[in-house]
């Protein structure tokens, strides 16, 4: 089992755990800054990747106690923030953190990611629908799709979207443009592994291989690009991870962040390669 870290394959057992944070929620990287929004506040804790000290909070005027979903594009210099509760979508200019943009999406807004576009792919899961929005909050296209309860979703390089979801025990499905499901994992496979139990974060790799939390199962999965083959992630933590909600994927850095939400904690782990 491998993925890509810095550009080049590695095995994922050489992950080591290099640093904890007293915090948890939705994350995201730009540059050397961990970017952490803890449910039930209205801002954004902004932690230094090299000492993972506490800088600022990031005050984000009006986002409501349920952000689900942080995204960061270095293209655009910006951090979108999902606001579950008021259907909105916050776009934070990091060069001006004055600079605060927000327009209205589709009910429950929750995970949040950018495609190769530089455009933000929000998961709307009251409604079953995934939007695609330019950083100026412009409506590129919107996919609905016969899944409930979505989760996150990320747009892999082919043009299809992987997707977590709440169904039955939980399921991970790759979904075309067109909303029709492609494969799915999580109901019909026979696997030693036991079903999965409410599958929230993803992170994607460069080449496609896929991370997803399966927080009640309280472990983090690999599954390879075409859900053909799963495993667990073997991190190195004591006592094991608690309740791990979402995770982000910093290749440039070798990092792995994961956030649980009984635990109250952020996990750092580091490519040791």
């Amino acid at each position: 089992m491998s993925c890509l870290l810095l550009g080049r394959a590695i095995e994922l057992n050489t992950l080591s755990l290099e640093h904890v944070i007293p915090s948890q929620g939705a994350m995201a990287t730009l540059g050397n800054e961990l970017f952490v929004a803890n449910y039930n506040r209205q801002d954004v804790e902004v932690f230094d990747t090299r000492s993972f000290k506490l800088q600022r909070r990031l005050t984000i005027p009006g986002l409501g106690s349920y952000c689900f979903g942080l995204a960061t594009c270095i293209h655009n210099g910006c951090l979108y923030a999902s606001d579950f509760n008021n259907n909105i979508i916050h776009r934070v200019d990091l060069s001006s953190s004055s600079a605060v943009k927000k327009w209205s999406v589709a009910s429950g807004p929750a995970g949040l990611s950018v495609n190769k576009a530089h455009n933000v792919v929000v998961t709307c899961g009251k409604v079953n629908k995934l939007q695609e929005y330019t950083t100026d909050g412009s409506l590129v296209r919107e996919i609905s799709l016969h899944l409930s309860d979505l989760r996150h979703a990320i747009q892999l390089s082919t043009g299809d979207y992987v997707v977590s979801y709440f169904l039955s025990q939980g399921v991970v499905s790759l979904v075309g443009v067109n909303g029709n499901v492609v494969r799915s994992y999580g109901r019909t496979q026979t696997s030693n592994l036991r079903q999965r139990d409410r599958p929230r974060g993803l992170a994607v790799t460069k080449n496609d291989e896929i991370l997803v939390t399966d927080s009640k199962n309280h472990r983090v999965l690999w599954i390879d690009s075409l859900l053909n083959s799963v495993q667990v992630l073997a991190l190195p933590i004591d006592g094991g991870l608690d309740d791990p909600w979402s995770l982000f994927l910093d290749e440039s850095q070798g990092r792995l962040y994961v956030s649980e939400c009984s635990g109250r904690r952020v996990l750092v782990f580091k490519n040791k390669a």
